[in-house]
């Protein structure tokens, strides 16, 4: 009994090798995804057929911009026929969501990633990712310095701000400024901060200090551009970038100069929460106020017709995503990487125009195009 239990035992031993010896066998005809992304070996691109995986990482998945860039690139992703895995912070400044999600698309082997980066403070992971092997692109938001990535899609964030900044100095023609200033952060570096809060006030012919410092120019003082006037600083507020933080961050800059007469905003968000703010103070935007903005998005293009905002700079993120997307995919199957096309040779310019239903011969920086013009060609 004993000699045929150890048979039956010899006999399941052999089956077992034999089926592993069959499965090792059938691996030549499947993709392999546990070796090492990090490799540059010359015939990654042999599986002709595997499909090209991309992560798209926004800072949030609630502001109509960064919606309409998730479904944007979804749309383009499927004509594409990526795999496209999005997701996003839970809200503005949440830069650890970002980290895990650029984590999971390096575990997974992805070939790429698109990412509105949070702040400086996920740079190393974006740096992990490259060392991987992914190729990595900014869209919207330059990383900070820029070559964390590999290139960035974006805006021209400062001429964006400096295009408002001129229309701002126009329209005053020579009356004093008291400038109200409402931003995303005040404890983070975020370069679409700064570029286009620096850019608005150099639009207006303000002196700054260091670019990549908010509130470093003198409080008062005089802007050059347009007829010229003085100009005084009546507030720098964070607001998150969102509806919320535009009407307590302007209300609380009502409460320290009920004499604004310009209030510029991160976006049009923003904007929307410091029109509701000033209207509640019984000011009428469009006459005691003007209020400018940047994005472009539907809505913010409909309240430029209407008369809530003055002036708002347009971006275009589908055009970010869709050209993000087929620059990984003609990596991925062995083509050229894309070169930057900006003014100063750091990014792939997108364009940007001011869209405005009052010109002024004070903006050279962009177009300008009326309201409707900007709600046909609006995001959102």
């Amino acid at each position: 009994m004993f000699k045929r239990l150890a048979s039956l035992r010899l006999l399941a031993v052999l089956a077992a090798i034999l089926l592993t010896m069959a499965a090792c066998g059938s691996d030549d005809d499947t993709t392999d995804t546990s070796g090492d992304t990090g490799s540059d070996s010359s015939d990654s691109g042999d599986s002709g057929g595997d499909t090209v995986a991309v992560s798209l990482i926004t800072k949030d998945s609630t502001n109509a911009f960064f919606v309409a860039m998730q479904e944007g690139a979804k749309d383009k992703a499927a004509e594409l026929g990526v795999d496209l895995t999005v997701g996003s912070g839970q809200a503005e400044g949440d830069d650890q969501g970002q980290i895990d999600l650029i984590e999971n698309a390096i575990a997974a082997g992805q070939d790429g990633i698109l990412i509105t980066p949070m702040s400086v403070n996920v740079n190393n992971a974006i740096q992990q990712a490259r060392d991987a092997g992914l190729y990595v692109i900014a869209l919207d938001t330059p990383t900070d310095p820029p070559d964390v990535v590999d290139i960035t899609f974006a805006t021209d964030n400062c001429l964006a701000g400096e295009a408002i900044g001129q229309w701002a100095a126009g329209k005053l023609d020579g009356e004093k400024a008291v400038i109200a200033r409402l931003i995303i952060f005040d404890d983070r570096t975020v370069s679409v901060d700064y570029c286009r809060d620096n850019g608005f006030l150099r639009g207006m012919g303000i002196d700054i200090g260091d670019l990549t410092v908010i509130g470093d120019e003198p409080e008062s003082g005089n802007y050059a551009t347009g007829a010229g006037g003085e100009y005084e600083i009546a507030c720098v507020e964070a607001t998150g970038a969102n509806e919320e933080g535009g009407r307590t961050g302007m209300e609380t800059c009502l409460a320290k100069n009920p004499d604004i007469n310009v209030v510029y905003t991160i976006n049009e968000p923003t904007a929307f929460g410091a029109i509701a703010a000033l209207e509640a103070a019984g000011k009428t935007v469009g006459d005691d106020v003007f209020v400018v903005s940047v994005d472009g998005g539907l809505a913010g293009v409909q309240r430029v017709q209407d008369g809530g905002i003055q002036a708002t700079s347009q971006q275009y993120p589908l055009r970010m995503a869709s050209l993000g997307l087929e620059a990984i995919k003609e990596i991925a199957e062995g083509g050229a990487p894309p070169e930057n096309t900006s003014a100063d040779g750091t990014f792939f310019d997108t364009g940007v125009a001011l869209c405005t239903d009052d010109p002024m011969d004070a903006v050279t920086v962009a177009s300008q195009e009326t309201s409707q013009y900007c709600i046909d060609n609006a995001w959102g």
